[in-house]
């Protein structure tokens, strides 16, 4: 517990002077709608090849697969998406030359294809354990079941590593930080998300207790945006809300968490979650649009909570909203399964009657023709 309060205390201290170095180098909100106003109406996959179950086995120098990317990424050329959301890790700069070398690599395919990707550095989801090395198998029946945060628990909770995370922010940005084939750094993907039903205290239990965890990030995250900022990056810096709010509480931050507040106050562009009906969506983005910044959506679609690139597309393209849905072609990850089959695994050949994520089945057919159609006419393909 003492070891516990000198770490809050040192990351309090030190998270206060980031904040304001952070939201003093943050791009205005004319820079902001400056750059986005010269981009398309931004449509993508959160992607992770089909035969990655993380983002350590896509970008480890064994298992990196430039043709299976080349692959699908011609396959969402080909409906016109123009971006993608794509996940790194800290463990991964343990080779700095060759990550880069693979990144580079990776943004030369995405090139190719015309993608500009939106590259996210830290996450919260799923497994606190990350390790270097062959990844395990997927577990039957479960979705994401092989997906790791970064940092892992033991770096969180470990301030003798965050030089480590540091040196890895500074060292990815500033080998990346002109160069125009990203779209966007998001610095850390639902920096609050405790994974209570798989994880965390409604299941597994092998995750951090909630409110160390919650507030460890909180103090982080204003350093991370200091550290991209100091790295020199020349796109927008955004993190993004993604716990369900009324629209009335996004215009009121005496309702949003010390976290949401983090993220608002230093993200250059608005980014947000939406797994619901469309009513909400169409309620939320205006709300969102009071902050007088661009807003992207960097994850929606799933189909058994009625959010759906039919009815969603239209909504955010007469708004000028990006759209990134999860999952682009099922694999390793399992994301065409829903949220719950950690609790009701889906073994022995079974299916879910509707799919939960994912674009394209892994032979290359669409999951549903519809809504190939939708995207390729949102996009104008």
């Amino acid at each position: 517990m003492k070891r516990l309060s000198v770490l809050l205390f040192l990351l309090i201290s030190s998270a206060a002077l980031a904040q304001q170095n952070a939201e003093t180098n943050r791009w205005s909100a004319t820079e902001a709608n400056a750059w986005y106003a010269k981009e398309p109406f931004l449509v993508g996959a959160n992607y992770a090849p089909a035969n990655a179950i993380n983002e350590l086995e896509m970008f480890q120098a064994d298992s990196f697969d430039p043709k299976t990317i080349d692959k699908e990424l011609s396959m969402a050329e080909s409906i016109g998406m123009n971006t993608m959301r794509v996940f790194l890790h800290d463990l991964l700069w343990q080779d700095p030359a060759g990550f880069t070398k693979r990144l580079d690599q990776f943004l030369s395919i995405c090139a190719k294809h015309k993608i500009r990707p939106m590259l996210v550095l830290f996450d919260s989801c799923w497994d606190p354990f990350p390790k270097l090395g062959k990844q395990h198998e997927p577990t039957p029946g479960i979705h994401n079941s092989g997906w790791v945060q970064s940092p892992g628990a033991d770096a969180l909770t470990d301030v003798s590593q965050y030089p480590r995370l540091e040196a890895y922010v500074k060292g990815v940005v500033g080998a990346f930080k002109n160069d125009q084939r990203i779209l966007a750094w998001d610095l850390w993907n639902e920096p609050d998300n405790t994974n209570d039903n798989n994880y965390g205290q409604n299941y597994l239990k092998t995750e951090l207790p909630k409110d160390r965890k919650v507030a460890i990030i909180t103090s982080l995250l204003p350093m991370v945006f200091q550290w991209t900022r100091t790295a020199g990056a020349t796109q927008p810096l955004t993190s993004g809300v993604w716990i369900y709010r009324t629209p009335d509480d996004w215009q009121n931050s005496a309702k949003w968490t010390p976290m949401e507040k983090v993220q608002l106050e230093n993200s250059d562009i608005i980014t947000f979650h939406q797994y619901s009906n469309p009513e909400a969506l169409e309620k939320v983005i205006p709300a969102l649009q009071t902050f007088g910044r661009p807003v992207i959506c960097t994850e929606y679609m799933a189909r058994g909570v009625n959010s759906k690139f039919q009815t969603h597309l239209p909504i955010a393209k007469k708004a000028k909203v990006g759209m990134i849905n999860w999952g682009f072609v099922a694999g390793k990850t399992q994301t065409f399964l829903p949220w719950d089959s950690w609790q009701k695994p889906y073994v022995n050949g079974r299916e879910p009657a509707v799919w939960f994520h994912e674009v394209f089945k892994q032979d290359g057919t669409p999951v549903d023709p519809a809504e190939v159609a939708a995207i390729k006419q949102s996009t104008g393909k």
